[in-house]
């Protein structure tokens, strides 16, 4: 049986047997069950949750009274971002005084919108237990979620972080429908092994020997899911400025075509007739304006839109931005640096090279701080913009 096979008959089973809790179908899903809320409760006779000070726990429904109780007994819930689109961590705060009633509200998905702060790369969260979803899991501490990867992705951006150690232990709640045989050659060694289990009627300690995942496994990732995953870009990033191999699945592909005697040749004739670059750099007072001889004239072009990047911090040298722009394939026709006021402008050759730039560098964090990048809200004729405009 596949992964897909194991997943289509525990959902399935859910459903027909009548275990299945909102939100229905459970297909597709970290599937809610009935119990899940008394499943939660076997957290409080772990000793390593007695322990914890910090705990992250999903977002899904089979895991809402874990996060109540982690609330409860005033420890810090940590909670990803769905689908990990705007950061990696949300840490919910609840209001002071909070009642059971708040707490309550606090640990359902309106309330982590509500009462969360997001966590930045640069947040040192130090995680002491982890709570994760699972479609099916074997006693032996294997797991099989929905089937997208984002709770292996977590796991190792938090190894990446330095969030997680090798010994954090991590927890899955299920229904004991969910405890199934899975065959050891379904795993990869990017996929979430667990220490224990809890059901409405078992506590399981898995003694999992596997190793959890190191790290992020960069040949692995897409370009597409760097594209859906912005804090990734700086995750890689920072990897890369330590040395790390953090080549894409991609990247592996275009390689090994790029060797072929056909594309060789092709890059060959391409040298011969490539016109050479000749770059030119200015410095006036406190900015720096860099452009590309051989771009089009800025000034006499009504196609050239502005980017502007803001909250830069002032330890950020421009060099670090032309970098990461260079890595993120988003340099600009010319890039006026303004470090006393924390931000920069980038000018590229049409709207969509500019919109394709600010996606790109989305969610990218330089120096501690998550860059604001956007439009620049005044974009002028002739590839002029107001600078004033944007603070």
């Amino acid at each position: 049986a596949s992964k897909g096979d194991v997943r289509e008959k525990v959902w399935d089973y859910l459903e027909a047997s009548g275990l299945a809790d909102f939100p229905r179908p459970v297909h597709r899903r970290i599937p809610n069950f009935k119990g899940a809320s008394h499943a939660a409760t076997r957290l409080l006779g772990l000793q390593e949750f007695k322990a914890a000070n910090t705990v992250k726990i999903n977002p899904d429904a089979p895991q809402k009274n874990a996060r109540f109780l982690t609330l409860e007994a005033r420890k810090t819930l940590l909670v990803p971002t769905p689908r990990l689109r705007t950061g990696l961590f949300n840490k919910i705060v609840p209001p002071s005084g909070a009642t059971k009633e708040i707490l309550r509200i606090c640990a359902t998905s309106q309330g982590i919108k509500e009462y969360s702060v997001p966590v930045g790369l640069d947040g040192k969260a130090r995680v002491d237990l982890v709570v994760v979803g699972s479609v099916a899991v074997s006693e032996k501490g294997w797991r099989i979620g929905k089937g997208e990867g984002y709770a292996d992705m977590e796991y190792a951006m938090m190894v990446s972080m330095g969030a997680v150690q090798e010994d954090t232990p991590v927890v899955t709640i299920v229904h004991d429908c969910q405890v199934v045989d899975i065959a050891e050659e379904l795993l990869d060694d990017h996929d979430l092994t667990v220490d224990y289990i809890l059901t409405p009627t078992r506590t399981i300690k898995t003694n999992c020997k596997r190793p959890k995942p190191q790290g992020i496994i960069w040949h692995k990732v897409s370009y597409e899911m760097l594209g859906k995953i912005p804090i990734l870009k700086s995750l890689r990033y920072r990897e890369q400025q330590t040395g790390k191999d953090v080549t894409l699945q991609d990247e592996h592909s275009d390689l090994a075509n790029a060797n072929t005697p056909a594309a060789l040749n092709e890059k060959a004739m391409a040298e011969n007739t490539r016109p050479q670059a000749a770059t030119g750099s200015a410095q006036i007072g406190q900015h720096y304006v860099e452009s590309d001889s051989l771009s089009p004239r800025l000034e006499g072009s009504g196609m050239i839109t502005t980017v502007y990047v803001g909250n830069i911090s002032p330890s950020v040298r421009v060099s670090e931005l032309k970098c990461a722009l260079r890595e993120f394939h988003a340099t600009p026709l010319r890039l006026n640096w303004q470090g006393a006021q924390h931000r920069a402008f980038l000018d590229y050759k049409d709207k969509a090279t500019a919109e394709s730039a600010v996606s790109s560098l989305k969610g990218l964090s330089l120096g501690g701080n998550t860059l604001r990048v956007e439009l620049a809200k005044n974009q002028r004729n002739k590839g002029q913009v107001e600078i004033n405009s944007q603070k």
